[in-house]
């Protein structure tokens, strides 16, 4: 096939905290680069996922949950989801079939207006549904935008995701091949290691942590004498009480974050590893731009 019949494309992936972007694109990578949480507001980063198909190559952009903001890394968040939809060739506007429409979905329609390229309805969980529901979901978004193409899915399940991801390959523009065959994400290993760290940290404290916890990794080292990665992090959190529950009685919950961080990362690296967790308080960081700034969150981008 000669390169003229070969197409490209950057797609955003929007829609409210929560409606499964992150569970999207790990299925349709088939590796975890994004991390899931029940918690709103997961991805803080916009997070490039890679699909190299024999005739597309398809680069898919996880942004964070557009929200009404309460704090700068909030603004940050919606700032970066926001300066996305400007710069790629097709959006996939997701939606959570469960929840139906909300004030959410109409902030985000109002943002997608000015957006030139193709908008995708993509209305995920419809697992959750009953079917005679989703006909009444899809008269009602339909009134509401002017979308391109409108494909129910189930992100967890995969049904239908191999048809969207036809659909919209048949709207990208001719273009080359961006990244290697083999190439997943453009992050670095170091910010994917920090972030199922994190993952780990929401998803074993529950409700007792918000989000105000970030993760900075000190230092990667490889040793080959030990075909061992030595991997040594910071949690950070706003408060000492947060400290606390975080460590746990005796370590108890730093180990099983490690235990269970450890377990992906190997997966992710393919060899074994060695992490060393530290806890530490940063008051009010999420208001402080110096802090953003060093924890990986660089508005001056935009």
């Amino acid at each position: 096939m000669d390169n003229q019949e070969y197409r490209s494309g950057f797609i955003a992936i929007v829609g409210r905290p929560n409606v499964g972007k992150s569970t999207f694109m790990n299925h349709v990578i088939g590796q975890k680069i994004a991390i899931m949480s029940d918690k709103p507001q997961t991805t803080r980063n916009k997070i490039q996922g890679v699909l190299t198909k024999k005739d597309a190559q398809l680069i898919f952009i996880d942004t964070p949950g557009i929200h009404k903001p309460k704090h700068k890394l909030g603004d940050f968040m919606v700032k970066t989801a926001e300066h996305t939809l400007n710069e790629v060739d097709a959006v996939l506007f997701m939606v959570n079939a469960e929840e139906g429409y909300g004030a959410g979905d109409q902030y985000i329609i109002e943002r997608l207006q000015s957006v030139k390229n193709p908008v995708f309805l993509v209305i995920n969980k419809i697992d959750q549904i009953h079917p005679d529901k989703l006909l009444g979901l899809i008269d009602q978004y339909r009134g509401k935008f002017d979308f391109a193409e409108i494909v129910p899915i189930s992100a967890l399940e995969g049904n239908n995701v191999e048809h969207l991801l036809e659909v919209v390959t048949g709207y990208l523009p001719e273009g080359p091949q961006y990244y290697p065959e083999d190439q997943i994400t453009d992050h670095p290993e170091r910010f994917i290691i920090s972030e199922l760290i994190r993952e780990k940290v929401l998803h074993l404290t529950r409700e007792e942590i918000p989000h105000s916890i970030a993760v900075v990794i000190d230092s990667i080292e490889a040793r080959e004498d030990k075909k061992v990665v030595y991997v040594q992090a910071t949690i950070i959190t706003e408060r000492p009480s947060q400290k606390g529950i975080i460590i746990g009685k005796q370590g108890s919950m730093l180990k099983q974050v490690g235990k269970m961080a450890r377990e992906d990362i190997e997966a992710l690296l393919g060899s074994k590893i060695y992490l060393e967790l530290w806890v530490k308080v940063q008051k009010d960081w999420r208001n402080k731009m110096n802090q953003l700034r060093e924890y990986g969150f660089n508005q001056d981008e935009y």
